[in-house]
């Protein structure tokens, strides 16, 4: 459920008419859902209210800070895979001892950081990965808190691009290596074994390949348990998928009820990792139309908004629905909506059925609050959207829109 909808033929963000938005801020702007993103947090956080358990905000989905600050006051923790999404929490009032760091990637500088900072856990990915987290921590005589991402060879019946648990994926550690290196803990003075991590793949639209996962991650922990290695938490990632069209996820609430029946008895914090669930449907792109044209028949409404500014559908061609934002009865036409950027690839959606659109008009792309601004480039030298969070009456532009002096800095002709 979000918080947008018709009022008066209006399309409207709770209680802000978006026609009132887009003459504030401009389009293209992204717009978020206060009340949709403490909704769907909350959604997570109260069906595992009565099990040892931290929600931790996978940041790459929508790394604003205004969208952080929220969702800190709401008392979650982070995922991260970068210094510069830590540099964003933490200008965000986040709590470093609710961060955990993933990626296959972390370079020596971003290990040294975190650890000052003392945060949750690293979740790592590779043995040379743990052997430089050791050194750090001799080096600086500080004990990191590691859990190993294992990677059970797990297909999650998802888009290729956003499938993490497979053996030709890069991530994570082989079940049978991940096991030698618990067993081996105690080589590996400086390191603090306190759990393990695992996540398959992003858009799930099934429990039964996280199911599966689980209950291989359910052997591993007492397995070592028999052997006097104790993990006190247990990650289970993101992952759980969204309704963009006619898809039907399984709720947050069906998702948490079965992983506290597969784990009942097994004494560990769970720790979850959503992203997409809490902002993606609590996001629209708002654009304007410039024109339209035909083509040998073929409809095109070409738009302010680009791939640069949403580049899912032409990475993934991910279909996400698009709504105008003035609502009007009568006869559609199909059309492709498109964008400025000089590439056949820019487009927006293909052959939607579309209301008559006339420049000037507005339209919602829908479920754009997750991996939209936070994926989205300068590709043509276009200046990045405003983003703009809505609290019921109110409204404020979180980030504003790029000026052509913030596309050069840095630069020297």
């Amino acid at each position: 459920m979000h918080y947008f909808e018709y009022r008066h033929n209006h399309l409207c963000c709770e209680e802000i008419p978006l026609t009132k938005i887009a003459a504030e801020a401009g389009t293209p702007a992204y717009v978020y859902s206060t009340k949709t993103i403490r909704r769907h947090f909350h959604a997570f956080k109260d069906a595992v209210a009565d099990h040892d358990h931290l929600i931790c905000y996978s940041v790459k989905a929508n790394s604003n800070l205004s969208v952080l600050k929220l969702l800190s006051g709401l008392g979650s923790g982070f995922d991260i895979v970068s210094a510069g999404e830590f540099f964003r929490v933490m200008k965000a009032g986040g709590d470093p001892e609710k961060v955990v760091f993933s990626g296959v990637g972390k370079t020596e500088e971003e290990i040294r950081l975190c650890l000052e900072a003392k945060i949750l856990s690293f979740n790592v990915e590779s043995e040379q990965e743990l052997d430089l987290i050791q050194r750090i921590g001799k080096e600086t005589n500080q004990k990191a808190a590691v859990s190993l991402r294992v990677n059970p060879h797990m297909d999650p019946k998802t888009h290729p691009y956003i499938a993490t648990g497979l053996k030709e994926n890069k991530f994570g550690i082989p079940i049978e290596k991940a096991l030698k290196i618990y067993r081996n803990a105690g080589a590996y003075s400086h390191l603090d074994f306190v759990g393990i991590d695992c996540h398959i793949g992003s858009q799930m639209l099934s429990l039964k390949p996280i199911l599966e996962t689980l209950k291989e991650l359910k052997k591993i922990v007492l397995n070592l348990k028999r052997a006097f290695v104790t993990l006190r938490h247990l990650n289970l990632g993101g992952g759980l998928g969204i309704r963009y069209s006619r898809e039907a996820p399984p709720s947050p609430q069906e998702y948490i009820s079965e992983i506290l029946r597969e784990t009942k008895g097994l004494d560990v914090k769970l720790l979850f990792e959503p992203g997409r669930t809490i902002v993606g449907n609590a996001g629209i792109l708002l654009t304007k139309v410039l024109y339209t044209k035909e083509t040998s028949g073929k409809h095109f409404v070409i738009v302010d908004a680009a791939m640069n500014d949403l580049i899912r559908p032409a990475l993934y061609n991910a279909y996400q629905e698009i709504w105008p934002v003035e609502q009007r009865e009568g006869e559609t036409l199909r059309a492709d909506v498109v964008g400025p950027v000089c590439e056949s690839g820019d487009f927006l959606a293909k052959d939607r059925p579309l209301p008559p659109l006339k420049s000037g008009d507005l339209l919602a792309i829908m479920g754009s609050g997750a991996y939209g601004f936070s994926m989205s480039s300068n590709y043509n030298s276009r200046r990045r959207a405003a983003e703009v969070l809505v609290d019921e009456t109110d409204s404020k532009i979180c980030r504003r829109r790029e000026t052509y002096e913030d596309l050069i800095v840095g630069e020297e002709p």
